[in-house]
Order: structure tokens, then C-alpha cells, then sequence
């Protein structure tokens, strides 16, 4: 058994190894980047080694500074995580150059599955059924136009390398593919240093399905049944369960058969994921090969029992699998969601920002949170936006998603956006509750499940009201005078007074009573009474009782609301106060790295031209023009980071001048 583990990754899976070395009574040792110096990995690990600035490229993908830091601490062993590292076959060579242990696959078999053009080769001769696509790397959008009107439209380009969707785009015709080819390839070669790409035919209204497999040493390979990651946005999963609604004994049996035959055929060593497409006949497509610890592993963990990281450093260690096939029973059912620092309602974009306040459901057999965050923390620009995994446990599927609409409502965040109010939308949906969706179900639905309930809405404006008016009486009491005026709030001598409550685009006033305060708004008065403690909020609303949680700061009040957060800003916050005057502020519409600038200045521009790239969290963002004008100036440039809300660009409206 190992002595010393170091962890070459952050945040909540960091923190999952953490808990199992730690169970196993292995020390472990932390890497971080400096402005992760303060995050929970850094301070549960039993040691820390900063290995650069915030950019991952010179901090958690810096090999050498790894190794160092592994020499530096005296481990013995490295855990990749997932992401990052975890699929690099340099890196799991380097490891075992230096004397260290990978807790993951060989260097070959990394190699042979992570290129995944490579793998649904080698699969392909393994008897598993595979997409039909290329046989190779593509060498450029002409052959890649050529093959896909050999096999017919649409088709989808695929990076070769890493996951998590980057690199990925559908094509639905001849003339999207030369700018699809471009914008995966550049996606591809900012995420994994590789912008090779390969195609595959795109079957319709898919299903996602992965089978977990774990193999020792010794030959051995099991699987751990299926996981149902169908619920995607950007080719990136946000809801996983366990079991699958669709896939039935006999399914079950067919897909881990070819799993565990795949496995076999490649000699695999550790824990791994073999990833399929289903089609409405059942018919299963190896799709790709995960050489390491999934994002969804607990939903695996859930329903069987077994501690996936664990066996995954005895394995490593040498020690044969503790259960035999026969022995893994699914039980119950699971659902992981992913909690992400994202706006749903403006086409996902990431967010960055401190977390201003922090409420979670309590860790129970049915409930677990695995998460890297606290209070306080800063959501950085330089990381994937995934700020925790919810994931829920009971009976049966209908129990269980019981289980997670609830856990959604009562996990609360403020200071920047989150998507739990989309994914408790997504939770109530009828056809997600009969396990209908496939892969396009999000697409499908468009707007629906961004929709924000009206009734709700209305609550949680009068609660901020009642919040602003109560946070404003303490201010008062804390500044008051002697003076019985200053002690009479809302006191006129022929007339109660009226208070106006200053919020962006919500027009509210209300007049203090003995109670409480009856509170003015567009679609009528109500009477709001009740108490705000240590940001719990509980109010009674026209004789209803409602309770949230509330964040107060300087510029905004965020009620949380159930799955519902709103932030109410004060009418004096400005985001670009010196440039309100220009014709075409073009501002940052998050944290990032200005990437490039892709016309000239002094050039004349038309509406919807694409202006600069900004690339955050490792997507990337086109900004395009409002409408026509000349390009006078950049703000920023290439490579410099950027806030939410920066000018990015001042353009001359030649609009105006036409019509003047």
C-alpha cells in the first residue's frame, strides 16, 4: 500500500481523493496554483505545494512542477483526478519514469484509447459495434466535406483528444463545415494542446449510456452497471442517474459483456469508462473510451455500494478485485446534478466571482454533496465552471428524483449565477420524469426549462423589499441619534410615509405598520411581516408564509428562494459608467482572456460581424456587432484578462450619421 499520495488536480475531486486516502490511512499532498492558495483541497491534504500562477497550462498541466512537487514531499504515487492530466499518457509515463506510481491505466493504454479515432479502431476489431465515420484524423475541412457526403448529413466533428464536449460541433450541412472545422480545431487546441479532429455519422434522438468498468492486474475485469448521462448542453453532461430508465436486465447484460470484452481485449488496469450511444431500436454504438475516474462516478457509488477511488488505489496498488461479478447488485436508484456557475437563460455563459453566501442540503444516506467550494471562495475564470455534484440516493427512480427536486431548494448560493433553478425546471419536467429524453432533450426544449415561475418571482421580489427595509431600519438604528425624530422611521405628521425601494427595473414602494410594512407593487399591496436573522429570511405574505435565504451587499440584495435565485440591484450600480456614451460598447460578457482581435482598427463593420474572441473556463466566445460602424479602438489586448461588464471595444455608429 502506498505511504503518500499526491493529487495533480483541484476543487471537489481533490477533495474525493482526499476522503478515501485519508480512509485508508494514507497521507496526501496537495497541489495548487496561487489563486487557489486558500481552496478546501489545500487545507484538508496533510501537505501543499504551490506549482504556479492561475492559468492551468502553468500550473496543473506543468508537468515538471508536479514531479518536483511529488520529489519536494517524497510521495509515492500520483492521482490524476479527471481532467487536467488524467488522460495524458506523457504525463502517466513520466510518473513511472520518476519513480512515482499512476493510480490509472499505462502509458499505452492510455495512448491506444485516449486518441479517439485510435480506440473505435481498436474496439472496432474487438467484435464492439462502432459509429461509422472516418478511419483517421482528418486532414482538413475539404476531406472532411468529401466524407460526409460519402455517409450524408448531418455528421459530428470530434476532437481526438480529451472530453467534457470541447472540440465537438454538429454539421448539418456542406456549407457549415469549413467554419465548424475551424472553431472545433481551435477549441480542441485550447483545451488539450491537440486540434486534431475525426467524424462521425450523427444518429438521431440518441441515448447516452456508459458502462463502469474496473480491471486489476491480475486479469481480472467487472463492470458496475450502466450510467444514463443523456441530459447535455454543449455536448457536456449536467444530469447523470443510475440505472438507466430504458436499458433492462438483458440490455444491461449485452452492454457490460462488450465492456468487459473491450476492456480484456486491451489489457486495461484500474477504473474506467466505456461510453455508448443507444438509438430507439436498443442498438448500442461504442462511442469512446474514459482512462480514469468520471465526473459521475458517485451515482455508480450509490447504487452499488462500492467506493470507486478506493479500489482504485488498491488496484494500483497491486490487490485483486474485491468482488466478483455475481456479486454487484444494483440498488436503488441515483441521480447526480451538476451544479455549474453558469446563466442558463443567456446560452449557459460562465460565470466567476465570491461566493457571497452558501446554504447546502445536510449530507445524509440520501443525500451527498461533493463539492471543492466555500463561502467566501472565488469562482475562477481560469477553471471549469462546475462548482459542486449533487447527488441523491432512495428506493426507486420516482423516490429518487423526489429526493433531488427537494436537495435543489435547499441548495442556495449567491454572487454570481448558477443553473440549479434550470435543473430543478429539468427535475419537474413530465418527460424527463417518465425517462423520455434523449441527448437533444435540452435543445428541444429551448426556453421552457429557463422559465422562471411567476408566483415564486413575486415572492421573492416582496422578500427582497422586506429585506432592503429591514437591513435599512438597522442602519438607521445603528446611526440614530437621541433624537425622537430619527427614532420615528416612516413617522409625517399628517400622513404615513412612504419608502421607496430602490431596485433596477422593479418599481416598489411600501408604508411601515405595526406589523410589518404593506408593500406596493405593480399587481397590487401586500402586507409583508416577519424577520430576517443571520440571512434567513421568514415572512408571512398576505397571511402566507414564505421562507429564503438572503444576501445583502453593498449594491444588490440576491434572494434564494427555493430553486429560484434573483438578484435586485440598486439603481446606482453602473457596469461601464466611462464609456455609457459610446454607440457600441462592446463588453465582456464574463471573466476571461481576450484571445483575438479579428478586425482591424479603422475598419468599417456591419452588423453581426464577428469583432474579438474572449475564451473563458476553456470555451470560447465570439463577440459580434450590434450594428454598423467603425472600429476605433481595442481595450484590451490579446492574451489580457478582462472583467464581467469591461469595454471591450469603441466603435463609431455610422448609423447614426446616416440618419442625421
Amino acid at each position: 500500500m502506498f505511504n503518500k499520495i499526491l493529487i495533480a488536480n483541484r476543487g471537489e475531486i481533490a477533495l474525493r481523493i482526499i476522503r478515501s486516502c485519508h480512509e485508508l490511512g494514507i497521507k496526501t499532498v496537495a497541489v495548487y496554483s496561487t489563486v487557489d492558495k486558500f481552496s478546501l483541497h489545500v487545507r484538508f491534504a496533510n501537505e501543499a505545494v504551490c506549482i504556479g500562477p492561475g492559468p492551468s497550462s502553468e500550473s496543473y498541466l506543468n508537468i515538471p512542477r508536479i514531479i518536483a512537487a511529488g520529489e519536494i514531499t517524497n510521495a509515492d504515487a500520483i492521482h490524476p483526478g479527471y481532467g487536467f492530466l488524467a488522460e495524458s499518457a506523457d504525463f502517466s509515463r513520466i510518473c513511472q519514469k520518476n519513480g512515482f506510481s499512476f493510480i490509472g491505466p499505462s502509458p499505452e493504454i492510455i495512448n491506444a484509447m485516449g486518441d479517439k479515432a485510435q480506440a473505435k479502431a481498436t474496439m472496432e476489431k474487438a467484435g464492439v459495434q462502432v459509429i461509422p465515420g472516418s478511419d483517421g484524423i482528418l486532414p482538413g475541412p475539404t476531406e472532411a466535406s468529401k466524407l460526409a457526403e460519402e455517409m450524408g448529413y448531418p455528421v459530428m466533428l470530434k476532437a481526438t483528444a480529451g472530453g467534457g464536449g470541447r472540440g465537438m460541433r454538429l454539421v448539418r450541412n456542406p456549407e457549415e463545415m469549413e467554419k465548424m472545422f475551424i472553431t472545433a480545431q481551435s477549441e480542441a487546441n485550447i483545451a488539450f494542446e491537440n486540434g486534431d479532429l475525426y467524424l462521425e455519422k450523427f444518429i438521431e434522438t440518441p441515448r447516452h449510456i456508459e458502462i463502469q468498468i474496473i480491471g486489476d492486474i491480475h486479469g481480472n475485469v467487472a463492470h458496475l452497471g450502466e450510467r444514463e448521462c443523456s441530459i447535455q448542453r454543449r455536448h457536456q453532461k449536467l444530469v447523470e442517474e443510475s440505472p438507466s430508465a430504458v436499458v433492462d436486465v438483458e440490455l444491461r447484460k449485452r452492454m457490460g459483456e462488450a465492456a468487459i470484452h473491450g476492456a480484456k481485449k486491451i489489457g486495461y488496469i484500474g477504473v474506467g469508462t466505456m461510453e455508448f450511444l443507444l438509438d430507439k431500436k436498443k442498438e448500442f454504438f461504442f462511442m469512446e473510451m474514459n482512462t480514469r475516474l468520471q465526473v459521475e462516478h458517485p451515482v455508480t457509488e450509490m447504487v452499488t455500494g462500492v467506493d470507486l477511488v478506493n479500489w482504485q488505489i488498491n488496484i494500483a496498488g497491486g490487490q485483486t478485485l474485491p468482488l466478483k461479478q455475481s456479486d454487484i447488485q444494483l440498488q436503488g436508484h441515483s441521480f447526480e446534478a451538476r451544479i455549474y456557475a453558469e446563466d442558463p437563460a443567456n446560452d449557459f455563459i460562465p460565470c466567476s466571482g465570491t461566493i457571497e453566501a452558501l446554504h447546502v442540503p445536510v449530507n445524509s444516506e440520501f443525500v451527498r454533496i461533493d463539492t471543492g467550494i466555500a463561502q467566501g471562495d472565488e469562482i475562477s475564470p481560469y477553471y471549469d465552471p462546475m462548482i459542486a455534484k449533487l447527488i441523491v440516493h432512495d428506493d426507486n427512480r420516482e423516490q429518487a428524483l423526489s429526493r433531488l427536486q427537494q436537495a435543489l431548494e435547499q441548495f442556495h448560493l449567491a454572487g454570481f449565477s448558477t443553473n440549479i433553478g434550470f435543473l430543478h425546471n429539468l427535475a419537474c419536467h413530465a418527460s424527463f420524469k417518465q425517462g423520455a429524453p434523449s441527448t437533444h432533450f435540452i435543445a428541444e426544449q429551448g426556453d421552457s426549462l429557463a422559465a422562471v415561475d411567476e408566483s415564486l418571482l413575486l415572492s421573492s421580489q416582496l422578500i427582497a423589499a422586506f429585506a432592503y427595509l429591514e437591513s435599512l431600519n438597522t442602519h438607521q438604528a445603528q446611526n440614530n441619534s437621541a433624537s425622537p425624530w430619527q427614532q420615528l422611521s416612516g413617522f409625517t405628521l399628517n400622513a404615513p410615509q412612504a419608502i421607496k425601494i430602490p431596485f433596477v427595473d422593479l418599481p416598489l414602494s411600501a408604508i411601515k405598520t405595526a406589523q410589518g410594512y404593506n408593500v406596493t407593487h405593480s399587481t397590487g399591496v401586500y402586507s409583508v411581516q416577519g424577520t430576517l436573522n443571520n440571512g434567513v429570511c421568514n415572512v408571512f405574505i398576505n397571511g402566507e408564509k414564505h421562507s429564503a435565504h438572503v444576501s445583502i451587499t453593498d449594491n444588490a440584495i440576491t434572494v434564494m428562494n427555493k430553486a429560484l435565485q434573483t438578484k435586485f440591484e440598486y439603481v446606482d450600480k453602473h457596469y461601464i459608467s466611462s464609456h455609457e456614451n459610446d454607440a457600441l460598447p462592446l463588453a465582456a460578457p464574463l471573466n476571461g482572456t481576450v484571445v483575438k482581435h479579428l478586425i482591424e482598427v479603422g475598419s468599417t463593420i456591419t452588423k453581426g460581424d464577428a469583432v474579438v474572441i474572449i475564451e473563458a473556463m476553456k470555451m470560447e466566445y465570439t463577440l459580434n456587432a450590434p450594428h454598423d460602424g467603425i472600429l476605433q479602438s481595442y481595450c484590451f489586448g490579446e492574451g489580457e484578462l478582462v472583467s464581467h461588464g469591461a469595454l471591450l471595444a469603441i466603435v463609431e455608429d455610422t448609423t447614426v450619421q446616416e440618419g442625421a
